[in-house]
């Protein structure tokens, strides 16, 4: 097999942010950001209510000039930390910008908080008067939605500033810990022991040779271990950060404030979860039987769940061929959506290497509207690396999209944030099994792309399943190790069904996934994403004239239009069961052509 030639990797260039941590441009945008917010206060605090509209429109604007340069700062703190987030000058640096944006921050707190106790007739009245203001309608509607939720404003004003010495201190530690694991893997071909970090213990999971997983698996499982009692804290503290927060601010549920973030009704997730969890039985459970027999087992260890199908294609995509696999992927939908993603490749906003310190995982940050979005990928050449390419570059097309609405208005709810990024891997899902002729290489793809999906959808519900009752039991009293490892193994095995044998050794597995430290109940949003874009693929084949100018319609609305507005173009509803039994049985459909 053809190893991967790293050389052709890109790695990002971050001067379109800021040329160096000591620059001049960063030191005179923090002195600008003082100035800035000083005149602000000074002009608009304790006087929202008695404004005139173009005065109130002044301050929005005002206001959106501060959060550009805000963004752009910690975009780049960000994005440099991600590079390396074990460097002590970096990480410094890191923390030092959040805490002075934070400062600033809460000289500027006041202002959405007054925002919130204007009277809706007034706010209303604004609206008719200036067309300009009424075009900011959804942000101030998704800053009013929290009136019910608001602290007196010193507690706000705490709560804010102490960020940065709770829950924030407890994400970097798990960042860093995260990033300086070592496994000892057991290399069964040398039969050497090798140290390895996260990323490549995790990929020798989908290895081909069976020893080589189980070796991996053993690796992980000793390391996890070794570490759990500082996981299984960072847990406890932040849920019960979090159970405190959302007690002081009346949530019902420890998920209701995401519901609230993603500006979803919790009938609309209600429907997602229990149509999923439904479905549990024909797709993972059914799918996984027919992988076992595959292998010529009645069941698959844990460490075979992602394990390469037999006869499958392990080829390596060097860089250059997964580039070109997805922008003509991309291009056969629409030459322009090619021409946005081939500036990604053009400009160095990749960053792709596996290297010491660098954060796992992938991810596409927006950065801001003046700016441009940068990708972070660990590629390995693998065919599951090029549909996270076509992923993580769906969602740069679409932050380039929704860009022009300004730094208020061009963020996307976590669920809809998951549709270009979805439809990006389906497209070139689509593409390669349309140029593959040969029936037994296009059952391998079908499989691979069912794989993919149970992982998107009935792995991140019982990944939301696992979190909903860490937070309900966390609430109770702490929760050791084994009380975490109990609930991760009776999710899974409800998840996955009787044809994945689980282990002791898989119990401690709950611990490295960085979207419960990071961001509490994000992940039903890829469930959210991949079916709704079976739904939305679905109308394409169905109705393809006039989809793509829709479909770019949606993306560039970014976050001035709700989930119901955005949809209704394509006929399709959220709310209703049947949108969801659209996507699942595509997934179902899939299995049954496989069968």
């Amino acid at each position: 097999m053809t190893a991967l030639n790293t050389s052709l990797l890109p790695q990002w260039d971050l001067s379109d942010l800021y040329t160096a941590m000591d620059c001049p441009e960063l030191n005179q945008d923090f002195d600008r950001l003082e100035e800035l917010s000083q005149t602000f206060v000074d002009n608009y605090k304790g006087r929202l209510s008695t404004l005139q509209v173009e005065e109130m429109l002044s301050s929005v604007t005002a206001y959106e000039v501060m959060e550009e340069i805000m963004g752009r700062v910690m975009s780049y703190a960000g994005l440099l930390h991600a590079g390396n987030v074990i460097d002590g000058e970096i990480s410094k640096f890191y923390q030092s910008c959040h805490e002075k944006l934070t400062r600033i921050n809460r000289k500027l707190l006041f202002y959405t908080l007054e925002i919130n106790r204007i009277p809706e007739t007034q706010i209303n009245a604004w609206m008719v008067e200036s067309k300009a203001l009424a075009r900011y309608r959804p942000w101030f509607e998704n800053i009013r939605q929290y009136r019910p939720h608001q602290l007196d404003d010193k507690l706000e004003e705490l709560l804010l500033e102490k960020s940065i010495s709770s829950r924030s201190a407890w994400i970097r530690l798990f960042d860093e810990t995260m990033a300086e694991l070592k496994f000892d893997f057991s290399n069964p071909v040398t039969g050497k022991i090798e140290s390895i970090g996260t990323e490549q213990a995790l990929d020798y999971l989908s290895a081909s040779e069976e020893n080589k997983r189980k070796a991996a698996a053993d690796s992980l499982s000793n390391t996890f271990k070794d570490n759990i009692r500082l996981f299984t804290h960072i847990t406890n503290t932040l849920a019960k950060d979090k159970e405190i927060e959302d007690r002081w601010r009346k949530f019902d549920d420890p998920s209701s404030s995401r519901h609230l973030s993603n500006q979803l009704e919790k009938e609309v997730v209600d429907a997602l979860t229990g149509s999923v969890k439904a479905a549990y039985p024909r797709l993972s459970h059914r799918y996984y039987q027919i992988k076992a027999k595959w292998f010529g087992k009645d069941k698959l260890n844990w460490w075979d769940r992602n394990a390469p199908l037999p006869d499958g294609n392990d080829k390596i995509h060097q860089w250059p061929d997964a580039q070109k696999i997805v922008l003509e992927a991309y291009g056969k939908f629409s030459p322009e959506m090619s021409d946005i993603g081939s500036r990604f490749f053009d400009n160095d906003w990749i960053d792709a290497p596996i290297r010491a310190g660098k954060s796992p995982g992938a991810f596409a940050h927006p950065t801001v509207p003046s700016a441009h979005p940068y990708l972070l990928l660990n590629y390995l050449g693998k065919s599951r690396d090029v549909m996270t390419l076509a992923h993580e570059l769906g969602h740069g097309v679409h932050q380039i999209l929704a860009g022009p609405q300004g730094s208020l208005l061009s963020d996307t709810p976590l669920t809809l944030a998951e549709t270009a990024s979805v439809f990006g891997e389906m497209l070139t899902f689509r593409y390669l099994l349309d140029m593959e002729k040969d029936d037994s290489k296009r059952k391998i793809l079908i499989a691979t792309k069912v794989e993919d999906m149970l992982n998107t959808v009935v792995r991140q519900i019982a990944f939301f399943d696992f979190e909903a009752r860490v937070h309900n039991s966390r609430a109770k009293g702490e929760l050791s190790a084994d009380d975490l490892g109990d609930i991760w193994m009776a999710v899974q095995r409800e998840s996955l069904g009787d044809s994945i044998k689980l282990d002791d050794s898989y119990r401690n597995f709950w611990c490295y996934i960085p979207h419960f430290i990071h961001s509490p109940f994000y992940v039903y949003a890829y469930a959210f994403g991949d079916c709704l874009v079976n739904s939305l693929y679905a109308n394409y084949q169905t109705n393809p004239d006039g989809f793509q100018e829709k479909y770019f319609d949606m993306l560039q609305a970014g976050g001035s239009l709700r989930h119901k507005e955005l949809l209704k173009p394509f006929g399709l509803d959220a709310g209703n069961p049947d949108f969801w039994a659209t996507g699942l049985n595509m997934i179902s459909e899939l299995i049954d052509e496989i069968e």
